[in-house]
């Protein structure tokens, strides 16, 4: 009436696990495996958007790549001869403000000029005159790379 009866323990007093018992020490990676797929596909996607946005088409040379641990400051000129700042259109007149703006380094800054391969060489060239005569002396021009 008030006995209970235990056939697990078998009589020793303490748990014994059994083979259907086991503890599951498996670790399913189907999900990892999905998560990493979708970053990979993510990052595909992104990484050509993260180039400057103006799109032009930069002549192409065999010289040689700067080396740049911060990323500069970029004037782009196209094909028309606009100007613009990082992604933003400004005029002649005012790109030495607002370069002075957002110059971190002050005069030191390292500043890329992009040129389109169709743009008129003196539109170019008076973006940089202006960009030196204001005392910016960090100035590189971009290119494409020839392809072999």
């Amino acid at each position: 009436m008030g006995a209970n009866v235990s056939s697990r323990g078998g009589g020793r007093g303490g748990r014994r696990r059994t083979r259907r018992n086991r503890l599951n020490a498996d670790i399913n990676v189907t999900p990892l495996v999905d998560v990493m797929l979708v970053l990979l596909i993510v990052f595909m996607v992104a990484a050509p958007l993260l180039s400057v946005g103006v799109p032009v088409e930069l002549p192409k040379t065999d010289a040689k790549s700067l080396p740049s641990e911060t990323e500069p400051i970029t004037i782009t000129v196209d094909k028309d001869g606009t100007v613009f700042l990082q992604e933003t259109e400004v005029t002649l007149d005012d790109i030495v403000v607002r370069l002075s703006a957002i110059a971190q380094n002050g005069y030191d800054e390292r500043i890329y000029l992009r040129g389109d391969n169709a743009s008129d060489y003196g539109s170019v060239m008076k973006v940089m005159a202006r960009i030196n005569a204001a005392g910016y002396s960090n100035l590189g021009l971009v290119t494409d790379p020839v392809s072999q």
